[in-house]
């Protein structure tokens, strides 16, 4: 049982710490719940922090069912098999990417300003989140990262169903997780706070992580000096 999204960070932190103090580390958050966790891990590890957008493309018919995603950096990934099968046509295809990007796009603006991301090409990329519950979301977010070409994808989160190692192992290089419970009906379960992280939580520590002095940067000053 984790306090909060602020503790459940620092015990992450703790089992991801051969990561510490290396500059080819960068650590994602995945909004909103999962950048205060992330934000902790950045801190501990003395990593920049960045944010990984991801948006579902729902089916037409059934806007739960995934034909697709789109990410932070351009990123489109599209299930051709889903779309013939269901008989989508290009238009539709078209127009639900149209909506998403433009939600993307507007909570890109809204969590960074003008702050450009980070880039993740031959990094490596630990991505975070405040638990996984059914994965789909977090398969998603792994397959956007992907297309970016880091060096590595490290997944890590706090909690996670016992099935959930093997699904992200088989897409991810990595997953680290703090607890793994075999009863699990759901993430919030495991904390004893775990009220709603909104969008001026998730814009204010990226600024805050911005804003801190990395420890290879503070290393460089003092042999300077």
């Amino acid at each position: 049982m984790f306090r909060d999204r602020v503790d459940a960070g620092q015990q992450l932190a703790k089992k991801l710490a051969g990561y510490a103090n290396r500059k080819d580390v960068l650590i994602l958050g995945v909004p909103r719940g999962g950048v205060p966790v992330a934000f902790e891990v950045a801190q501990a590890l003395h990593a920049p922090l960045d944010i990984l957008l991801v948006r579902k493309l729902g089916t037409p018919r059934q806007r739960e069912l995934a034909m697709g995603a789109i990410a932070s950096g351009g990123v489109r990934i599209l299930n051709e098999q889903l779309i013939a099968e269901l008989g989508i046509t290009e238009e539709q295809v078209a127009a639900t990417i149209a909506a998403q990007e433009t939600e993307l796009q507007r909570r890109e603006q809204m969590y960074r300003g003008v702050r450009p991301d980070i880039s993740v090409q031959g990094k490596n990329a630990i991505l975070v989140d405040d638990g996984i519950a059914t994965g789909s979301s977090m398969l998603a977010a792994i397959s956007a990262l992907r297309t970016l070409q880091p060096k590595r994808i490290v997944v890590a989160v706090p909690v996670a169903p016992s099935h959930a190692d093997e699904q992200i192992k088989r897409v991810a290089d990595e997953f680290v997780c703090v607890d793994k419970p075999e009863l699990f009906f759901g993430v919030g379960q495991f904390y004893e706070n775990f009220s709603q992280t909104e969008d001026s939580d998730v814009h204010a520590l990226l600024e805050r992580a911005a804003k801190t002095p990395l420890a290879s940067h503070k290393s460089e000053k003092r042999r300077a000096t």
